[in-house]
């Protein structure tokens, strides 16, 4: 239900640091400029939905997305729910189902050290993975390496 063009546009979210997650999205197209949008979500289909704590709000103090903390992978899948309300308009609802570990945006190796030789012209080169919640071995992981001689 609700006038066609009044749903967000552009939901997208993002997981980094292991545990934040941010979400934005654009008001609808015709959606007018009092319409307010409220943010819903959970991790299982039998659970209740919880709506967002930390909105992200734009100039006119509409909200525009949410930032969460504390979130785990381990679940795999969120269901998201964003309804809203604007005077003399139906709005309609926007509902989108994420698997989670593909929207992380993983943090860089850690620890890394070179090692090199001139004598031999050998470099060795060590690091370890990147802090992550959900993947638990470490030959998940493939790395490029990209060597500059200046």
């Amino acid at each position: 239900a609700g006038m066609n063009g009044t749903a967000i546009e552009n939901f997208v979210c993002v997981i980094f640091n292991v545990s934040f997650m941010n979400c934005t999205w654009h008001p609808g197209r015709h959606a007018s400029g009092n319409t307010q949008y409220f943010l819903y979500w959970k991790t299982s289909r039998k659970e209740d939905f919880t709506e967002c704590q930390n909105y992200i709000k734009d100039n006119c103090g509409r909200h525009t997305g949410c930032r969460f903390q504390n979130v785990t992978i381990e679940n795999k899948r969120a269901y998201f729910l964003v309804n809203g309300s604007g005077s003399g308009q139906n709005i309609q609802s926007y509902t989108k189902m994420i698997i989670l570990y593909k929207i992380e945006k993983l943090t860089r190796p850690l620890n890394v050290t070179a090692n090199c030789t001139e004598a031999s012209h050998v470099c060795e080169i060590r690091w370890q993975p990147p802090h992550t919640s959900h993947v638990k071995r470490h030959g998940c992981f493939k790395y490029e390496i990209v060597i500059e001689n200046k």
